[in-house]
Order: structure tokens, then sequence, then C-alpha cells
């Protein structure tokens, strides 16, 4: 049959030559195919061998695997069914999005919650939450409702608020007074005295927007990423980080007065528990004033903050509602744009708290915008100083850097990195650029490091433009030790201090992931949990014996599986076939076969 043809577009062979060529295809059972196949197989099978969820996938229980793939199943079917176009509904006439699986957060997270793979992943045991901003972790409906609620509370500004645009950039306030401080205006008016307090509660009722649900709409987006600020990547990085570090701003004087501070406290173990985590490991940047109940003047020093975090956590510990909850501890967090005087003066203070509260610092960090603060190498001498006087106190507080939250491929921010693994950083926080580092990933796979990773705050700070694009991924197909975390809940969009948004992302986004996958990241979250003062060797130890040690570390870690098959044991029973996943589960070596 001749090769060249004159034909006019589209093209179509005549069928005769068709049916001259089609029985010269090969078929598929041809035995070079099968050959062919069998290698691709193989070579699939080498890759997930270097997964670092592998072992987790390699030992899990019959019930385990039966709970993985009824999951998978619910996975499919809600792609097929919820999360395509066939089935757009409001959504997408009023935001003009197109509806797909692993969209954009703020666009998907209204439906995601209405799913039964919601349902599901809300009932997961997530061990641990390792990276979360202390500041940001109560949803804000019940913080304001709080603020409102509580007496003495008023509201001030350095700058009038009578404008559109003042009231959506001006630096708001809040500070307790004993009486009512007198003011003839509306603090909303031009002819308002910039820095007068009003009355709280007078403020929000004459807000004239609305009155007080005006006001709290107002005060809410002053303190959240917005559904339309996250979807506009074409602003870029640091115009995010702008209002993001604004609104730390504005916490900073509702949180850290005592009757606040202590109702804040228990609402976050509270949501925390109710979704599934048992410890978090908190970070906090001391750059406020706290304020006892009843006192106008702040404390000289953050031990009375402490002396209350200890009472709310050991008091909800006791309590019927919290007796399975684990505990907190502290990641004293410094900020890293500062001056070498004010970093200094900050790790004196840590060392100060952690001398009079050891239980609960668990380790020092640096924080702020990456790209806007100084890089760990410039922070050399400040970090060894730290050090030494940790030495001289005989204290254990070791690093847990954020490191490589950034765009960036071999400037200061990115190799910020190779400081934080130098610098013998236990874990590293986000670590969004460290996929770009083949020798860095050998080095945290051999130094047993835990990457911190938090997809959804790294899509809203615009970092990636959805989980679909999210680096993660590309680290636990190279082994390396990972964690979910929901990083600063209450300004990203989540609302909530649990972890479920982040994990329902990550299930929906990734094929490779499964159930299976999110139970390795959970487990790993307990493995690098800061329990407690360790030294390197016993903090290494502990991670290379998980269960099978004696600690504080291994014993959780037992905890955590029995919670792991019970779980898998309710999605077996609530959403398995009719008694068949049961079936295949008592077979034993016929599911194994199958498997």
């Amino acid at each position: 049959m001749s090769r060249v043809r004159d034909l006019e577009w589209p093209s179509r062979m005549p069928e005769e030559d068709w049916a001259e060529v089609a029985q010269g295809l090969p078929a598929k059972d041809e035995p070079f195919i099968r050959q062919y196949e069998n290698g691709r197989a193989a070579l699939i099978a080498k890759e997930i061998h270097q997964r670092s969820d592998h072992p987790f996938r390699e030992s899990l229980s019959p019930l385990a695997r039966e709970a993985c793939e009824i999951v998978g199943r619910i996975r499919e079917k809600e792609q097929r069914t919820v999360w395509t176009a066939e089935f757009e509904d409001s959504l997408a006439h009023k935001t003009g999005a197109i509806v797909y699986p692993g969209m954009m957060f703020s666009l998907a997270k209204e439906r995601m919650e209405t799913t039964q793979l919601w349902k599901i992943i809300r009932k997961m045991p997530k061990g641990a939450l390792l990276h979360a901003h202390m500041d940001a972790m109560v949803d804000l409906d019940f913080l304001f409702s709080v603020l409102l609620a509580t007496p003495g509370m008023h509201i001030h500004c350095h700058h009038r608020l009578s404008t559109a645009e003042e009231l959506e950039v001006a630096a708001v306030k809040f500070r307790f007074f004993k009486s009512e401080k007198e003011s003839n205006t509306s603090i909303w008016s031009q002819d308002h005295t910039p820095g007068m307090p009003v009355l709280l509660t007078k403020a929000a009722d004459c807000f004239p927007h609305g009155g007080r649900a005006g006001f709290l709409t107002w005060l809410k987006n002053r303190c959240t990423i917005t559904n339309t600020e996250s979807i506009e990547h074409h602003h870029g990085v640091d115009a995010v980080w702008r209002k993001f570090s604004s609104v730390f701003t504005i916490f900073n004087t509702i949180i850290f007065y005592e009757p606040i501070f202590r109702a804040f406290m228990r609402r976050m173990m509270q949501q925390l528990l109710a979704d599934g985590v048992k410890w978090v490991d908190l970070r906090l940047a001391f750059t406020f004033r706290y304020y006892k109940e009843g006192h106008e003047v702040p404390e000289k020093t953050y031990h009375e903050l402490f002396r209350v975090m200890d009472e709310e956590i050991t008091n909800f510990k006791a309590s019927q509602e919290g007796n399975e909850f684990w505990g907190a501890r502290m990641i004293w967090t410094g900020i890293r744009v500062l001056d070498q005087r004010k970093i200094v003066e900050d790790m004196d203070a840590c060392l100060s708290i952690k001398l009079a509260y050891p239980h609960l610092i668990a380790g020092y960090d640096l924080v702020g915008q990456e790209d806007g603060g100084r890089p760990l190498k410039d922070l050399l001498p400040e970090l060894f100083w730290f050090r030494k006087q940790c030495a001289q106190e005989g204290v254990q507080i070791p690093f847990f850097f954020h490191a490589g939250e950034c765009l960036g491929d071999g400037n200061d921010t990115d190799q910020n990195l190779f400081d934080a693994i130098l610098l013998g950083t236990r874990r590293i926080g986000h670590g969004f650029s460290l996929y770009k580092h083949p020798l860095l990933i050998d080095m945290v796979k051999e130094k047993k490091i835990l990457v911190e990773s938090c997809p959804i705050s790294n899509e809203v700070l615009r970092l990636c433009t959805s989980v679909m694009s999210h680096p993660l991924p590309a680290l636990l197909a190279r082994g390396v030790s990972c964690s979910l975390c929901n990083d600063d809940p209450a300004i990203l969009g989540q609302d909530t201090a649990g972890m479920t948004h982040d994990f329902w992302q990550a299930l929906q986004g990734w094929d490779n992931l499964g159930l299976a996958g999110l139970g390795s990241l959970a487990e790993n979250s307990v493995r690098y949990a800061a329990f407690e003062d360790q030294s390197n060797v016993e903090w290494i130890n502990g991670i290379k014996e998980a269960s099978l040690g004696s600690g504080v570390r291994a014993e959780r870690m037992k905890q955590w599986s029995v919670e792991w098959e019970q779980f898998c044991l309710w999605i077996v029973t609530e959403f398995g076939d009719d008694g068949e996943s049961i079936r295949k589960i008592r077979e034993g070596s016929n599911f194994d076969d199958q498997d």
C-alpha cells in the first residue's frame, strides 16, 4: 500500500486501505506488548517503593486496606458526580468558576463540606498539628462574639475611619479600660479625634454600614484573606502578604486580654479535639502586650500569659470534654525582619520563659515573610549566641525553622533551606521550594527531618494556584517525611482550628495519595511531635523506634494506631457493601490475593 496520498482535510483512509492497515496492527495480547506492559508495571512499582508512605501502606491491616478501597471508590464517584461540569450549580453562575476536583480552595470550600468524603475525613484521627500560628487558630465569629461580650473593651485607631479607604487599611486596635471613655463623636465620623478610644459596643451599634451586623462583616473582612483576594494571583505574593501581616496587628490587641485569652484557648482545644487532633505544637510571635483581667497596664513579661496557658491546658485535659486531648507546647517565634538587638532581646525572653515553664517551650523559630525578612545566613551571630546561652542554662530549645516558603530558586530566601538543615532544624516549616534541591532532599531524608506542609496556606498566599500544582506530591514521591498542617486557618478561610480542609484537599487533589497516604501523613505528625524535651540523639532514636520505643512518642503512636483501626472499622461498617467488605476481610488470604 502506498504511504503517500493526496487526501483532503480531514484526511480519511479509504475503507480498503484501512482494512489492510488494521490487519497489520498488533493485538493487545501480543507477547511483546504484554512484555512492555509488564516492564511498565515494574517501573511504576519501583517508584512506589521509594515513596515515603510506602512502609505505612505495606503494614496496613486487611481492615485498613478495605477502608482505603472504599474511600477510593467514594472519591472516584464524587469526582464524577460532584466535581464535574455536568453537575455545576449556582457556584459557576456566581463566580464564573468551572467545577473540577482540586479546584481553588476558596471556591470549593462550601461544596466540599457537603460531601461524603468530608464526613469521612472529618472523623479521621489526625494525630498532631505541627505547624499552627496560635493567634490565627480560632474561628472569627466566636472570637468577635467574645470580644463584644467582654466588659470594658474599647476600639481605637490613630487614623480616621470615616471613608471607605480608611476603613479598608487603617490599623484598628482594641483595648480594655475600667471605665468607659467619653467621646462626643462617633469613631466613624470625620470629626472624631484619632487615637481616642470608644466603647466597643457603642461603636459597633453605630457602624454606618449596617450597625452591629455590618461592623462584624467589616471586621471579619479586615481579618481574613477574602475569597476575592485569595484568587487574585496576578497581584503577586507581596500584595497578599501585606494584608496577611496586617491581620496580626488587629488580633494582637484582641486575644491577649486574659478573659478573651482563656476563652480563646478553650475554643481552640475544643475545635482541635473535635476534628481528631490530639496535640498541637503552636507558634507565636511575641510582639504584643499581655493584660491581666481588669488591668489597664500591660504585664512587663510573658510569664503571666504562660501561667494562664498552662492552667487552661491542664483544666481542659482534666475535663470530661477534653480528657482525650494530649496537650500543647509552644515553639517561640522571633520576627526575622527585626534588627539584631530586638531579636537577641526576644531570644533572652524565650530563655526566661523556658526556665520558668520548661514543659511549655518546645523550640525556637523565626517567622514573617521570608522574601521580606533577613535570611538565616544573616542571623548566624544571633542564632549561635542563642545556642550558647541554651547550653549555659542547661536547657533544650531546638530549632524548628520556617524555610523555603517562597517561589525563588537560588536566591537568599530559597537558600534558607541550606541554613535550616545545617543549623540542625528538626522540622522544616513549609519547605515549598525544597523539591528544587535534590541534594537537600537526600540530606533531609538522611537526617530524619520532617516537612510541615500547609497546602491551603501556600495556595491562598499565592505560592501555587491550587492544590493540583502543590509540590508536596513530589516530596512524598522522593521519600521525604511530611505532615499536613493548617498554618493560619482563621485568616486563610478554613475558619476553624481543625485540619479537615487541608486533609480533604490533599485526598481529592492527588491521585497517588488515597486514604493510606493520608494515614501516613497523620502518623508522621505523631512521630515528629515535640512532646517533651529531648537531646538530638534521643529525638532521632525516638523517630526511628516509633511505636517500638519506650517513651511518650512511642505510647502516643500506639494510641494513634488503635484510633486508626477504629476509624477504618467505622468506614467499612458505615460505607461498605452490605457485608461484602467484612467477608473479604475475614477471608484473609483471598483478600490479599485480590489486593
